[in-house]
């Protein structure tokens, strides 16, 4: 019988402070910005922004796709390891103590301060729930191959890489390298497609990545829809399903589509009134992959992170602020 691995999941993402604001509705409008979605941009255009919101109170998180999913891993009981990237300022160590305070290990060694500061996501959420970010990648876009550490990689039952990834040639090619070594140490692969605008721009690319190396799918119906091209969920659930042992396609309040071998299984939501959207995603995905490296059943992994998710949405900001381990058992029975 082979040895249990010591660490639930390797998780690899663009490792941004998040600094999260409360808006009104024409502070988007005022500034043209992309409501509801992601956009780029450099520190010039973000500190302009800064500045126009230097009368709000402002909250700092640890943050970044994966980041929010390592920590709700965390939360749930479980172990991991985080790879991504910051710089040695302030904000970077930060960064890395507030990781390390929530039980993930971070060791990646910081970027020197000359190749840039450490990735800053400005997440605006309106009285609608909605958030609206705009973000400054900074030296995350610097993560390589050479920082992914094969050794604790083997340690993990699951590697978890997230979509972002794609936007830079460094990041994307240490993805493709973790999604091999993987494959060669019996690593299972979770990807998330992360954002509507990555299906758009990357999706032959994604296409490929699901049938060489992904044992398990994250990703929402908006998203699952404009990959498949159709409305249809079911329909896109099954066309996911041929190309991957594991699906999990979140769906808001509705709970979540999942599939698994192929058999399509519908798992209940937690109707809550919203606050605050960011973070439910990643927060679902961390509530499954503890399940799943923790003895759940797939139904009860997808319950759980269904709660997480749940629980998320009715705060501020893109993770809980304590574990909810007490409340497993009590949830997935």
């Amino acid at each position: 019988m082979t040895e249990p691995k010591p660490f639930n999941v390797f998780g690899v993402g663009n490792a941004l402070l998040d600094i999260l604001a409360l808006v009104e509705d024409n502070f988007i409008e005022t500034h043209d910005l992309n409501r509801g979605a992601m956009t780029l941009m450099d520190t010039i255009k973000q500190g302009k922004l800064l500045q126009q919101l230097e009368s709000h109170p402002l909250e700092l998180r640890c943050g970044g796709s994966a980041a929010n999913t390592m920590m709700a891993i965390a939360q749930s009981g479980g172990t991991g390891i985080y790879s991504g990237k910051v710089s040695a300022d302030t904000n970077g160590e930060f960064y890395q103590q507030d990781m390390i305070a929530a039980g993930i290990q971070f060791e990646i060694e910081p970027a020197d301060t000359t190749q840039g500061p450490t990735g800053t996501c400005l997440v605006l959420t309106t009285p609608d729930a909605e958030r609206t970010m705009c973000t400054h990648l900074g030296v995350s876009t610097t993560l390589s191959v050479t920082d992914i550490n094969v050794d604790h990689l083997s340690q993990c039952q699951y590697s978890y890489i997230e979509g972002y990834l794609w936007d830079a040639p460094e990041p994307r090619q240490a993805s493709i390298q973790t999604m091999e070594q993987s494959k060669r140490l019996g690593v299972k692969v979770a990807f998330t497609f992360s954002d509507m605008f990555l299906v758009e721009r990357f999706g032959d690319d994604f296409r490929a990545l699901l049938t060489e190396y992904c044992d398990v799918l994250f990703c929402n119906a908006d998203e699952v829809r404009h990959f498949c091209g159709t409305e249809d969920l079911e329909a896109c659930a099954s066309y996911l399903g041929e190309k991957v042992n594991q699906v999990f396609i979140t769906n808001s309040d509705q709970g979540c589509l999942v599939v698994e071998n192929q058999t399509l299984i519908h798992v209940a939501g937690f109707p809550v009134k919203p606050v605050d959207t960011v973070g439910a995603g990643d927060a679902f995905a961390g509530g499954v992959l503890y399940g799943l490296t923790n003895n759940l059943t797939t139904a009860q992994a997808a319950r759980w992170g269904n709660y997480l998710g749940s629980q998320v949405v009715q705060i501020h900001g893109p993770r809980l602020s304590e574990s909810q381990h007490h409340k497993l058992a009590e949830i997935i029975h």
